[in-house]
């Protein structure tokens, strides 16, 4: 279960009413969780494995799902969604089993998956680091955990637009984005909660727009506006808004007048632990020293760098 002092941030009702809002027409908004969803595909196929059982943090409407449930190394898949709406049209018997199920509770026995993965979602949730324990406890040992997430460099340049106009207009900034975690955050999250051989990366996709409306209404589509709670923060002000958009035009535009906008995909992988992993040798216990082997290499780049010059 999540832990009972992590700060609540987001409201997991609002949360789950823009997801349900939004899934009769997610497939319209779904480029960057497909684009994630195919890459972590890709991913997989480096792992020669079979994965019988496989779990689906934040499914959305299952638009990975489907892409896992057709994979020859996977038998079956359980996901999870905050909104019963997008669970409901990512089920899929027998392959693919959904229910609603908040980010921060992964309700499973112990060592029950092959598998869990995770596209785009878990930047929601309070308790990352409970859902991460979660999912590693459900993993089988040697289970390996394969996600993405968004990152800090996340709508930068509206983050920079929103804040100046808003300070400017009012005096002082209202949260508009959901904080996230940088890449470091990531990596020694991954170690915190007990993930043996953690591997984390981070890719950056720019997007282009027409305007900064055009952003804010896909951000919609996605089910990614805002969800702080409603003592968090007040109404957007037109005037702002209008102030924010003229900005974004003059400060992040390309030469054809479209905007930019960064998304930061933060990849993150680590295995439930085994017996089986390598293991760390002991210190003290190397069969040649580090100095002896550096200056071997030292002396033969000299020798190497010599017969050249004399060649030349």
């Amino acid at each position: 279960m999540p832990s009972p002092n992590a700060p609540t941030l987001f409201d997991p009702e609002r949360i789950k009413a823009h997801r349900t809002r939004a899934a009769k027409r997610y497939g319209d908004y779904d480029f960057l969780k497909a684009r994630v969803s195919r890459e972590l595909i890709e991913r997989l196929e480096d792992t020669p494995r079979h994965f019988p059982a496989v779990l689906e943090i934040g499914c959305h409407d299952g638009t990975l799902t489907r892409h896992l449930a057709a994979h020859s190394k996977i038998d079956h898949v359980i996901a999870t969604d905050p909104s019963p709406a997008m669970a409901h049209l990512a089920h899929a018997p027998p392959a693919i089993s959904a229910l609603p199920c908040s980010l921060e509770n992964v309700p499973f026995a112990p060592a029950r998956f092959d598998l869990a993965t995770s596209a785009l979602s878990l930047h929601w949730a309070n308790d990352l680091p409970g859902t991460l324990v979660q999912v590693r406890q459900a993993l089988k040992p040697d289970g390996l955990w394969l996600a993405a997430m968004f990152g800090a460099g996340t709508l930068t340049e509206l983050r920079s637009v929103l804040s100046d106009a808003e300070t400017e207009l009012r005096g002082g900034v209202s949260p508009r984005l959901s904080p996230l975690p940088g890449l470091q955050d990531v990596a020694g999250l991954m170690q915190r909660t007990g993930f043996a051989l953690p591997v984390v990366d981070t890719e950056p996709v720019t997007v282009r727009y027409d305007t900064m409306f055009k952003l804010l209404d896909d951000l919609r589509g996605m089910a990614e506006q805002a969800a702080f709670p409603a003592h968090l923060t007040s109404p957007l002000r037109r005037d702002v808004l209008m102030a924010a958009a003229q900005a974004y035009h003059e400060r992040f535009s390309d030469p054809d007048g479209r905007i930019r906008a960064t998304f930061e995909i933060i990849w993150l992988s680590g295995w439930a632990p085994s017996e089986s992993q390598p293991k760390p040798l002991r210190p003290g216990s190397a069969k040649a020293s580090l100095a002896a082997a550096v200056g071997g290499i030292e002396q033969s780049a000299g020798e190497k760098a010599g017969q050249g010059d004399d060649q030349a």
